[in-house]
């Protein structure tokens, strides 16, 4: 069975050494691969192990500020190929409520 690093130009390093099995692709990602990428890039822009990353703990509780934000959601942008508001941050504040969230609105825009 063949494996690509699926979306890896467009993943923080670290999730760039990912390697899926292409039958498992999908076009839309789901909630736990958004919230997985947004730990592996917390976790890279933080200098902490991904398992330090606590899904239910708020983002500004991570010391991310407004830019740190624009970045991030920069980056989900061209990883999932759709728009996504930086100031979703603070409506969906902690890493499990914004991949929820981000999963439901890309289905429905799918």
């Amino acid at each position: 069975m063949e494996t690509h690093n699926y979306y890896a130009t467009k993943m923080p390093t670290v999730l760039r050494k990912i390697s899926v099995n292409t039958t498992e692709v999908k076009e839309t990602p789901t909630a736990a691969e958004i919230q997985t990428w947004i730990v592996y890039y917390l976790a890279e822009l933080l200098g902490i192990a991904p398992n330090q990353v606590k899904v239910t703990v708020p983002f500004d509780q991570y010391g991310l500020d407004s830019s740190a934000a624009v970045g991030m959601t920069g980056d989900l942008e061209d990883w999932v190929g759709r728009k996504i508001d930086p100031t979703l941050l603070y409506d969906y504040p902690t890493v499990k409520d914004l991949a929820q969230h981000l999963a439901e609105e890309l289905q429905v825009q799918g």
